[in-house]
Parts: C-alpha cells; sequence; structure tokens
C-alpha cells in the first residue's frame, strides 16, 4: 500500500488523492464519527459518558480563517443545552479549483478519521463531556491550552497504538503528518514572534518540512501570527506521553489505559503540571 521507494512528500501526496467531493466532505465527516465512537467503546479506551453525539455542521464564516476543524459544546455549568457542533470548514464556492482541490486534500479518507478521533471521540467532544463532572467550580473556568489540545492530540497517536485503522500504513502515516504538523506550528509560532519571522517565511516551513498544501500551509502561517501559542498542541502532547509512563509506574499491575484516561479527564482542563500532582501526588515531579 506504500511504496518504499517514493518519498515522504510522494506518499503523502497519493493518500491525499482519496478525498470526498466539495459536496460530499460534510457527510464523510458524519459517516466515520460514529464508528470511531464505537471503536472507543469496544476497546475500553475511555469511559463516554452521554449518548449524546455531536453534530457534523459548516465551520461558521467568521471562525474559517485559519480553522480546518473545531469542536464548540456547552459550557460546564449548562444545565439544559446538549448541542455540540463539530465544526468542518468547506469549500468556498469563490475560491480558484487549486485551492478547492488542497483543501479537499487535507479532508483525505485517512485524515479524516484522525481529525474527528482529535476533535471528536475520544478528543475534545468526550473532554467536554467530563466538564460539567469537573470537581470544583474553579476547575469549570480554568482552561489550559496544553492541557485540552494536548489530550486531543495525544489521542492521535493513541488510538493507532491501539489499533485504530487496521494496522493500515495510511492512518499510521496520516497520524504523523498531523504530528508533524503540529511539530512546525511549535516552531513557527516561536519564529514568527521572536526571531522576525514573516508569514511567507513560516508558509514554506508548513510546506517543506510539513508537507502541506500550500493553500493550508498558508492559512497554518496566518494562525501562528496570531496565535503563538498554537505550540500548546506539541508541548500538551508530550506532557501527556510522560504523564501516562509515570501514571503506570506508580500504579503497577492496578494500572490500565482506560483508567489512566478517565482519571486524566475528571481532572479539567489544569496545567498538565497540576494535573500531576493531582494523580501522581505532591512528589509528582517534573512535567517534561
Amino acid at each position: 500500500m506504500i511504496d518504499p521507494k517514493k518519498t515522504p512528500a510522494q506518499v503523502m501526496a497519493l493518500s491525499a488523492e482519496a478525498h470526498p467531493a466539495a459536496d460530499d466532505l460534510l457527510p464523510a465527516v458524519r459517516r466515520t464519527a460514529d464508528g470511531i465512537r464505537q471503536y472507543l467503546i469496544d476497546h475500553d479506551i475511555v469511559t463516554v459518558p452521554s449518548e449524546v453525539r455531536a453534530t457534523v455542521v459548516e465551520t461558521p464564516p467568521f471562525m474559517r480563517s485559519g480553522t480546518y476543524a473545531a469542536m464548540d459544546t456547552p459550557g460546564a455549568y449548562e444545565t439544559k443545552a446538549t448541542e455540540a457542533y463539530y465544526y468542518v470548514t468547506p469549500v468556498e464556492k469563490e475560491w480558484p479549483a487549486a485551492q478547492k482541490e488542497e483543501h479537499l486534500r487535507l479532508f483525505n479518507k485517512y485524515t479524516i478519521d484522525i481529525v474527528t478521533v482529535h476533535e471528536a471521540y475520544p478528543g475534545h467532544y468526550v473532554q467536554f463531556l467530563y466538564a460539567p463532572k469537573f470537581p470544583t467550580k474553579t476547575r469549570k473556568m480554568l482552561f489550559a491550552y496544553s492541557a485540552a489540545e494536548g489530550w486531543a492530540h495525544y489521542t492521535e497517536q493513541m488510538m493507532i497504538e491501539q489499533g485504530f485503522g487496521g494496522g493500515d500504513p495510511r492512518y499510521k502515516l496520516s497520524q504523523l503528518s498531523e504530528a508533524l504538523l503540529r511539530d512546525c506550528r511549535y516552531v513557527a509560532g516561536i519564529k514568527l514572534h521572536t526571531q522576525g519571522w514573516t508569514v511567507e517565511q513560516a508558509t514554506e516551513l508548513f510546506i517543506t518540512k510539513g508537507f502541506q498544501e500550500r493553500a493550508v500551509a498558508k492559512e497554518e502561517a496566518r494562525r501562528g501570527a496570531f496565535d503563538p501559542l498554537y505550540l500548546a498542541y506539541t508541548l500538551g502532547k508530550l506532557q501527556m506521553l510522560k504523564l501516562r509512563a509515570d501514571y503506570q509506574a506508580k500504579l503497577g499491575p492496578a494500572y490500565s489505559l482506560k483508567k489512566f484516561h478517565d482519571a486524566y479527564l475528571r481532572q479539567g482542563s489544569l496545567p498538565i503540571s497540576l494535573i500531576r500532582r493531582a494523580m501522581l501526588g505532591a512528589d509528582a515531579g517534573p512535567s517534561l
């Protein structure tokens, strides 16, 4: 399925060809969401504390700049509304044909699943289902970028580790591509705001090192100009992986992946250094 003689860029370009048509983009995302949710349950990965599903809809126009997918959920203090929206940014009719194609290639068959893992199951949507259960008012109000995005980004790798994708290397490649994208964000966020980089220089980083289509790379670079802390995806994931290893060492034979995930999600979106103390004790040690 993957030709070892081809370069990474060539392999990723071939995988990106398996994408939906513009009018099938949202239906394609809807078709995958329930299956991924069921995978969590069948493989005992995390407790999903609600039967309510997120609704896949177009990203509102005012949010589309720099956003390809996002999750919008009821707040921790909401007592009536249960609606949550999984936003997917559609193709704009006025775009030139090349830009439309580049946008759709981002949503290829394999990346759609990884993005749904991140945004919905077991990423942000499952995380926010726990919000009403957070133990204090302070935890319900706080939001640490690294704890929320770190969790969602961590779940992409974790799901592949747990067999999601059935061993198809194109799913692993898609997961690694998403990780590489976040690594480029880490570099771009710092360079744009501390070392005088231009948006065009950051765009070239995403193209040459992240193997992104130019239309996607430009939006990623533009986001870095106003969101320098989007480096928190990679930072939080690394903190999550260390926390998981330390939690497993602490619990020994009593450890399970589901127990770790449930314990983490119950803490709220505190900085991971504080979540470590809640889960491991006062001598939890550094988060990295």
